[in-house]
């Protein structure tokens, strides 16, 4: 089912590209159930937190009636950073899917390890490289096309 969800996810990143955003999708599953859908959004709203991640957070919280979203699984493109992976934390999110390793800015198991911090209160169970090529690919592909539009 994993590679369901992330094809989900990745329909999010598309639309975050036709928006000229950077494009990062994430879907939050709960019994079977996709209860959020997101993608960045950082550009469109003027957020620095408007992260695929943040949104999905808040969807899937408004969607449960709760902050905790304890039987649910996070998918997402890329690898979450520092500040999605806090908020993963804080949101008690037991399972983290994601594709694309994000050697910049991971903080899932590239650059830092927050998810499996024993000093925190709270771990999550990862699994990564799910459908990694596409996940990678479309970041890929928007970043080549900014840096043409770059030399105009």
């Amino acid at each position: 089912m994993h590679d369901v969800y992330m094809r989900m996810a990745l329909q999010q990143a598309q639309q975050a590209m036709t928006e000229d955003e950077v494009p990062v999708g994430a879907i939050i599953v709960h019994q079977q159930a996709v209860i959020a859908a997101a993608y960045n959004q950082r550009e469109m709203l003027r957020d620095p937190t408007a992260h695929a991640e943040m949104i999905a957070i808040t969807q899937a919280a408004e969607s449960l009636g709760s902050w905790r979203l304890e039987d649910c699984t996070l998918y997402v493109t890329l690898e979450p950073c520092p500040m999605c992976a806090g908020a993963i934390v804080q949101a008690r999110i037991p399972c983290v899917v994601y594709g694309a390793t994000d050697p910049k800015a991971g903080a899932v198991q590239s650059l830092y390890h927050l998810l499996d911090d024993f000093r925190l209160n709270h771990r999550a169970e990862v699994v990564s490289g799910v459908l990694a090529e596409p996940c990678g690919g479309i970041l890929t592909e928007f970043f080549a096309e900014k840096r043409r539009q770059g030399k105009k």
